[in-house]
């Protein structure tokens, strides 16, 4: 089987924005795909939840403004009895003072001791005022509070529930848009994720690198073009004994292919074949890789181009750059005769890996 790096160009970028934007929920394009799907049924669904919330906490509200009205002048009784208990107790401390034969001794004790006592019951009385004006004001205003939520809830239930689900859908709607803006890049996952698989019968001589991205510093000058070059991208970067294969990846459909406002794939692929040329060119001359060098002079390293089309495939041919539908993709790599030793093949993948720049995130969203 052959032998894969990096995830996918589309599904890492996907990935990137899903962690960026903290809605990384999805584990399949197909569940983001059905969510994108869903839209309407996702927002009803909100609304559904929330007004389940409202009728429960009007439900609640009722039942506790029950409770609230029997348990206020029992809880008031209790604390009453408490009060007369307390004052109970003092007197029965008074009745069990000891008696004494002495004049003077009984007459500062029972002086110091009905002190402490009336003190006492000073005390006590005010604590009890306290206490029960604490809890008249408590009780008072944790039912004004549920008694205007209740009316509220009654009177405006819509508008609660709207209030309820503000919130929620606001953060819907910006999920929405952020999705809807990889929409192309969902499906162009699609068409990648198909070109991967395909790719993956080969044996494991091929070296298959997704989402091959390469920054140039200086950049690479294109003088024929006049361009110059700061980095490339490509799908797909298959290396074999057969040279190397650069594979775009398209999943467009007819009114895609017809918009001349999108870039040509075959320009870009002309342009990252140029620059790798000279990367891989000027790299085998510095590094002196030990290429098996032929009696009439040095191997050159072939790359092809091909772009694959997954959905639907332009009927013009194109100069320097094989199109192709999924089907014809295998039988067309497999067609090329080997001109690299395993060594070789394996010496040009270990430097381009090493080139390889993808940024990475940890996402739930694998396939």
């Amino acid at each position: 089987m052959c032998r894969v790096y990096n995830t996918i160009g589309c599904l890492n970028a996907i990935q990137l924005m899903l962690v960026k934007y903290n809605i990384d929920e999805f584990r399949t394009l197909s569940e983001l795909i059905n969510y994108r799907k869903n839209y309407q049924f996702n927002e009803q669904e909100i609304i559904s939840d929330h007004t389940f919330f409202i009728e429960q906490e009007k439900s609640t509200l009722e039942k506790e403004i029950a409770e609230l009205n029997e348990a206020i002048p029992r809880n008031k009784n209790d604390l009453e009895d408490r009060l007369r208990q307390q004052l109970d107790d003092f007197n029965q401390e008074i009745e069990n003072l000891p008696e004494t034969n002495s004049k003077i001794i009984p007459t500062i004790r029972d002086y110091w001791l009905n002190l402490i006592i009336c003190t006492k019951f000073w005390f006590v009385q005010l604590q009890f005022q306290y206490h029960i004006k604490t809890f008249n004001y408590q009780v008072k205003k944790l039912l004004a509070e549920k008694n205007k939520r209740f009316e509220y809830l009654s009177a405006n239930f819509q508008e609660a529930i709207n209030e309820s689900s503000f919130t929620p859908l606001q953060a819907f709607e910006k999920k929405k848009e952020i999705i809807e803006n990889l929409n192309n890049t969902i499906y162009g996952a699609l068409g990648e994720q198909k070109v991967e698989k395909a790719l993956r019968i080969l044996s494991d001589d091929f070296i298959l690198i997704n989402d091959f991205c390469c920054n140039f510093n200086p950049p690479i000058r294109n003088k024929i073009n006049n361009d110059k070059i700061h980095s490339i991208q490509i799908d797909h970067l298959l290396i074999s004994t057969a040279g190397i294969f650069l594979i775009e990846t398209k999943n467009w459909s007819n009114k895609s292919i017809n918009n001349s406002d999108l870039r040509s794939p075959v320009e870009q692929i002309l342009r990252t074949n140029f620059a790798l040329y000279k990367l891989l060119t000027e790299t085998k001359k510095k590094r002196n890789w030990n290429f098996a060098r032929q009696h009439w002079g040095d191997r050159k390293i072939p790359i092809k181009n091909i772009i694959v089309f997954t959905n639907n495939k332009p009927i013009e041919e194109f100069q320097f750059a094989k199109i192709l539908t999924l089907t014809e993709l295998i039988p067309y790599i497999k067609y090329f005769k080997a001109t690299f030793t395993p060594a070789e093949t394996e010496m040009v993948a270990e430097f381009l890996l090493k080139f390889s720049e993808q940024k990475k995130a940890f996402s739930k969203l694998k396939c």
